[in-house]
């Protein structure tokens, strides 16, 4: 029989959320989809290879597939459910993703969107090669990488003050 952690609270998405019932082997992926009701992050690999489970930890990107909830305890987590302000629906880089068609099955999709938010916020110009090396944890089977490359490129270029660029 496994235990049970003791109750503990994570902030997510800005809201503190208290876990009960949360088992010592419980990943925090588990947590996220299953108490918390975030389906956002999704559970494919359990291995830390594919990155659709990718998640914000103090502003750290990780794999909550391998973040036992526990550890979290007391942590800020941002999920894709909590990039949008101010009441947007969605996020520049969730646009570009649609309008570039760099969304297909969309399992994929939520992993792609934390990295490429995690990767502008530290690096606002990234060149192609840091762009590949950054989204090289996420694997995508149907949408194939081009189009989202393109709307990465598309995100840096509306973010550096061109924002009458068309969609493609």
């Amino acid at each position: 029989m496994t235990a049970e952690v003791p109750p503990f609270t994570l902030t997510v998405n800005g809201t503190q959320r208290t876990v009960s019932g949360a088992l010592v082997t419980d990943s925090l992926l588990r947590v996220l989809r299953d108490q918390l009701g975030l389906p956002g992050a999704k559970n494919a690999c359990e291995q830390g290879e594919c990155g659709s489970c990718s998640v914000l930890v103090d502003g750290d990107l990780v794999c909550s597939c391998l973040e036992l909830a526990g550890a979290a305890a007391g942590c800020d987590v941002r999920t894709v459910e909590g990039l949008a302000v101010g009441g947007d629906l969605l996020t520049d880089v969730q646009d570009a993703m649609v309008g570039c068609g760099g969304v297909q099955c969309g399992f994929c999709t939520p992993g792609f969107v934390v990295t490429i938010h995690d990767l502008l916020d530290r690096s606002p110009a990234p060149t192609d090669l840091e762009v590949r090396e950054a989204l090289a944890g996420n694997l995508c089977r149907c949408t194939g990488y081009g189009r989202i490359l393109e709307a990465v490129r598309l995100v840096i270029r509306r973010r550096a003050g061109a924002a009458e660029v068309p969609m493609p």
